[in-house]
C-alpha cells in the first residue's frame, strides 16, 4: 500500500496529503463500501432512464429529452468508471475524472449542436410525454443527488460524480418547465431553450472537473517516488 492512504480522518475513513483546489480534501470516502453501493444504485437507475428517455424523446420529438437520455447514458458509463477506479490511488481517480470531464464537455457540445439543428427544422415536441417522463427523471436524479450529497467535496473523481447528478436534477426541472411552455405556446422554443441550458451546464461542469483533475495530477508524486507503507 502506498503512502497515499496513511492518514486517518475519522472512523473508517482515510485521507492523503494531497489537496485539491478547494483546500485539503479527504479522498477516502472513495474507499467506503457505502459509497460503492451508491454508485451501483446510480449506475442501474441511469441505465434504465437512458432507455426510457430515448424511446420517449424519439416518440415526443423532444430534443431536451433526447439530450437528457444521452446524459443518462454518459452518467451510467461514468459511474461504471468510478466504480472501476474506486480502490485505486488518487492519481488513477484523477485520470478517470479527467476522462469524464472531457466526456461531459463533448456531451455539452453535442447537445448545443442538436439544439441548433432542431431550431432550424422547426420541430414542435409532444408536451405531455415531456412532462411525465421529465418528472420521473427528476425523481430519479434527486434521489441519486441526495445519496451522493455527502461525497460532493471529495477528489476530482468524486466531485465529477456529484456534479453530474446535480446538473441532471436541474436539467429535469427545466424539462418539466419546458413541457409546460410547449403546451402553452404550441412552439418548440421552450424545449430548445432547456436543451441549450443543459449543454452550457455540461460545459461548465466539465471545465470545473478537468481543472481539478489536472491540478491533482500535477500535485501527485510519480509512482517511482511513492513511499510504501512498510518502507
Amino acid at each position: 500500500m502506498s503512502a497515499e492512504l496513511i492518514y486517518d480522518v475519522g472512523p473508517n475513513k482515510r485521507m492523503t496529503s494531497s489537496c485539491c483546489s478547494d483546500g485539503c480534501s479527504a479522498e477516502p470516502a472513495a474507499l467506503s463500501p457505502r459509497y460503492a453501493r451508491i454508485l451501483w444504485i446510480a449506475l442501474a437507475l441511469n441505465a434504465v432512464m437512458f432507455a426510457v428517455e430515448i424511446v420517449a424523446g424519439l416518440h415526443a420529438g423532444s430534443v431536451s429529452l433526447l439530450a437528457d437520455a444521452i446524459d443518462f447514458f454518459g452518467d451510467a458509463a461514468n459511474y461504471g468508471i468510478s466504480i472501476a477506479v474506486l480502490s485505486m490511488g488518487l492519481i488513477w481517480r484523477a485520470r478517470a475524472a479527467l476522462i469524464k470531464g472531457l466526456t461531459m464537455g463533448a456531451y455539452g457540445l453535442f447537445v448545443l449542436g442538436k439544439t441548433g439543428w432542431s431550431a432550424f427544422a422547426g420541430v414542435v415536441p409532444e408536451p405531455m410525454i415531456m412532462g411525465v417522463v421529465g418528472g420521473i427523471a427528476l425523481g430519479v436524479n434527486v434521489l441519486v443527488a441526495v445519496l451522493l450529497y455527502t461525497y460532493r467535496s471529495g477528489d476530482a473523481n468524486m466531485r465529477s460524480v456529484w456534479l453530474c447528478s446535480r446538473n441532471d436534477a436541474i436539467g429535469n426541472i427545466a424539462v418539466v418547465l419546458a413541457a409546460i411552455g410547449v403546451a402553452y405556446t404550441a412552439t418548440g422554443w421552450p424545449d430548445l431553450a432547456v436543451a441549450s441550458i443543459m449543454g452550457v451546464l455540461s460545459l461548465t461542469a466539465a471545465r470545473s472537473v478537468v481543472t481539478q483533475a489536472r491540478g491533482e495530477l500535477a500535485a501527485s508524486p510519480r509512482p517511482s517516488s511513492s513511499v510504501s507503507a512498510g518502507g
